[in-house]
């Protein structure tokens, strides 16, 4: 269940955002990007997840360059992929439904069919997946509350449950806690962690290195127009090998 971007190029008309950027996650490890802002860290994201093509270079999928595949095919990794951006978007719905919205939107319409009519006798297909990711969050007593009513951390909550409740392969998350209190941002924290515990591999676009050193158990280093530095999160906090790292890390490079 790898997931790869090899040697990959991408620019947005003449400007160049990545020239030759490598970077993969496996199974049960959380791999933190941090850089300055502007830097292209949403944008690494976007390509991993499929919703732009690199101009060059592969992004691979069990070893299989998902843009050389079949459309079918390539909405099939698609649904092994989550994503949680840094402002979350709830639906005018319950807490739950908003949770359940990534399990509805991946069944085949014959089983949105029996959801739809499970729900009118009570028993709503996928419920329980989406309420043991409401508990993750730590929002499981508020599953029947109107979502308009929540804060916005309990928002972010929300919309990392919808992403974690059909259980993907990867999880892309892009400056998920950059707006939050320190408790919603535990709560974020604990939840990357037991993701992890379940076996997902991980992505977190971060600006807060204090963060990725909590989290992360491999950390790359966004600089320029590409990684300049990516291993193991202590290796590279206290003794990395590019002397820029080094100088980004201790706020003496100016960017």
């Amino acid at each position: 269940m790898t997931l790869e971007a090899i040697d990959v190029h991408h620019a947005y008309g003449a400007e160049p955002v990545f020239d030759g950027v490598s970077l993969s996650v496996t199974p049960g490890e959380v791999v933190g990007i941090i850089g300055p802002s502007g830097v292209g860290k949403s944008t690494l994201l976007r390509l991993l997840a499929l919703f732009d093509a690199p101009d060059h270079g592969s992004i691979r999928y069990e070893n299989e360059d998902v843009w050389q595949v079949s459309e079918q095919e390539r909405l099939e990794y698609r649904r092994s992929v989550g994503m949680v951006f840094q402002e979350a978007s709830l639906f005018d719905a319950s807490v739950r439904r908003n949770a359940e919205y990534g399990l509805r939107v991946r069944q085949s319409w014959i089983d949105r069919l029996r959801h739809e009519l499970s729900s009118i006798v009570g028993k709503t297909n996928g419920t329980g997946d989406a309420i043991e990711a409401l508990d993750t969050v730590g929002l499981r007593e508020k599953a029947n509350q109107d979502a308009a009513s929540l804060s916005g951390g309990e928002a972010q909550r929300v919309a990392f449950a919808r992403a974690l409740a059909y259980e993907p392969d990867i999880l892309l998350l892009d400056e998920p806690t950059s707006d939050l209190d320190p408790r919603n941002t535990a709560v974020i924290e604990d939840a990357v962690l037991e993701a992890k515990n379940r076996g997902i591999g991980v992505v977190i676009a971060t600006h807060d290195m204090h963060q990725a050193e909590r989290i992360a158990d491999r950390v790359a280093v966004l600089l320029g127009n590409g990684i300049i530095e990516v291993g193991d999160t202590k290796t590279v906090f206290d003794n990395p090998t590019d002397e820029r790292t080094r100088k980004f890390i201790e706020g003496e490079l100016i960017y």
